[in-house]
């Protein structure tokens, strides 16, 4: 008899509590069953299930061989899986949570080449500046900026952006320039309203003295673009990543508050459940986005 096939009646049996419950899950007879839990024990040469009138359940020896029969056929479930999954065509709907700056401004302008490349994939992409649960709230991948919190999630960087204090000329002849990070205190700062460490800046002087600027602002709002708009106006200077700005700067709308400051790169990641294999339509995806941003990088938004 088939060697997975008595593993996966013995294990059947453990899980199911009995014989008959067994056959049941596994759409064959109890008499099948039983043969192939007999034909196991007899190959092994040891008893593996107690059996009473009343209730199964598996020897201390039953117990141990349980743990690794079960690895065993989860893995070969999910090799099988593997297989069909590589051999399908990405398809269904894909859910991605994505912040609303980086979604507005470069993923939905790519959706069209990509889901013309995947006719068979929909697409519900949710843009909102907080931190999503993955699996609980249904979301196929994320798109996130900066250091990774959760470190159970798979993810692949796509690529980088810097941070730069960024003000208006028009601030800069009304307010003064800035020369080092103390200056900042007496400037009018603009910041992200959902920050979950509130109004901090962390700035690195060029000593490397990793420093937090904790000064409250003249304008708090939750969308970087809104800051980005501020900042162009006058407000004040706010501290942006370079896929938002660095249009605005190279048309001389904002400037460097600082320039003497070393830049701080963040990583650009696709996140997605842990598992031994990937959807293909999530593959697709990310694949998808690992090319559109292959020359992305820090300088070149």
């Amino acid at each position: 008899m088939d060697r997975l096939t008595e593993m996966e009646a013995f294990a059947t049996v453990v899980d199911q509590g009995g014989f008959t419950d067994a056959a049941k899950k596994m759409g064959i007879s109890k008499s099948a069953v039983s043969k192939h839990v007999s034909s196991l024990e007899a190959r092994l040469g040891a008893r593996l299930l107690n059996r009473t009138t009343r209730r199964v359940s598996p020897t201390e020896i039953g117990l141990a061989y349980y743990d690794r029969a079960r690895r065993v056929l989860n893995d070969a479930g999910e090799a099988d899986a593997l297989v069909t999954s590589m051999q399908s065509a990405p398809s269904g709907l894909l859910r991605i949570s994505v912040a609303t700056d980086f979604g507005v401004n470069h993923l939905s302008p790519a959706l069209s080449d990509f889901l013309q490349d995947f006719p068979d994939i929909t697409v519900n992409m949710v843009l909102n500046n907080r931190y999503v649960e993955l699996i609980s709230e249904g979301f196929d991948m994320a798109v996130r900026i900066g250091e990774l919190e959760d470190s159970t999630l798979r993810a692949r960087k796509l690529t980088e952006t810097t941070k730069r204090m960024i003000a208006s000329p028009k601030y800069f002849e009304q307010y003064g320039r800035p020369t080092k990070i103390d200056d900042l205190n007496n400037h009018k700062l603009l910041h992200y309203s959902n920050q979950s460490s509130g109004n901090v800046w962390k700035l690195t002087a060029p000593s490397g003295e990793k420093r937090q600027v904790r000064t409250a602002g003249w304008l708090s709002v939750n969308d970087g673009q809104s800051l980005l708009n501020a900042a162009i106006s006058g407000l004040g200077i706010a501290y942006l990543p370079s896929f938002l700005y660095a249009e605005a700067m190279e048309k001389g709308l904002v400037e460097d508050a600082i320039p003497d400051l070393p830049l701080e790169t963040q990583g650009i990641y696709a996140v997605y459940p842990p598992g031994r294999f990937t959807q293909p339509k999530v593959r697709a995806f990310i694949d998808f986005l690992v090319h559109e941003f292959a020359e992305k990088g820090p300088a070149d938004w």
